[in-house]
């Protein structure tokens, strides 16, 4: 697998973005790449989306934000290309964002969160093998996962 990296999505690469495609089904999982750019437009002081990079193609995108009433950083939307699943992008992905969040752009948390439908069982367990576990909360049908940095 090549190296794995994160850029910004901007101007230069929001239609690769926009281009991405889930598989069968997984809608029910993730939202379509043009919400999720709009949602971190909305919330561009707190959020940065960011293509997945596989040497020079995007192959999947990811978005951090950070929530200033918490104080903790959310993962939202991470998705990979359906032609591109099964490749270890998205573990490589979520090691970067990682990365991205312990350098601290937005506050200084020690906490990570995500949210993940149990039945998105590929995802689910990828984010437990990370160290991510099970916080006690929920967010209408999917469970909060909660990662510690501190």
């Amino acid at each position: 697998m090549q190296n794995i990296y994160l850029k910004n999505i901007d101007e230069s690469n929001f239609i690769d973005c926009f281009n991405l495609r889930l598989g069968e089904g997984q809608d029910k999982f993730v939202s379509h790449p043009i919400r999720s750019l709009a949602q971190a437009y909305v919330y561009r002081n707190q959020c940065t989306p960011f293509g997945i990079y596989s040497g020079d193609k995007m192959v999947g995108y990811v978005m951090v934000i950070y929530d200033y009433d918490e104080e903790t950083y959310n993962i939202w939307h991470m998705m990979i290309d359906e032609s591109e699943q099964g490749k270890g992008y998205g573990k490589a992905a979520m090691k970067r964002a990682i990365e991205y969040i312990k350098e601290k752009p937005f506050g200084d948390p020690n906490r990570i969160l995500l949210t993940c439908k149990p039945e998105n069982k590929v995802a689910f367990d990828m984010y437990k093998a990370l160290g991510f576990s099970e916080s006690g909360r929920r967010d209408e049908d999917e469970v909060e996962l909660e990662l510690d940095i501190g």
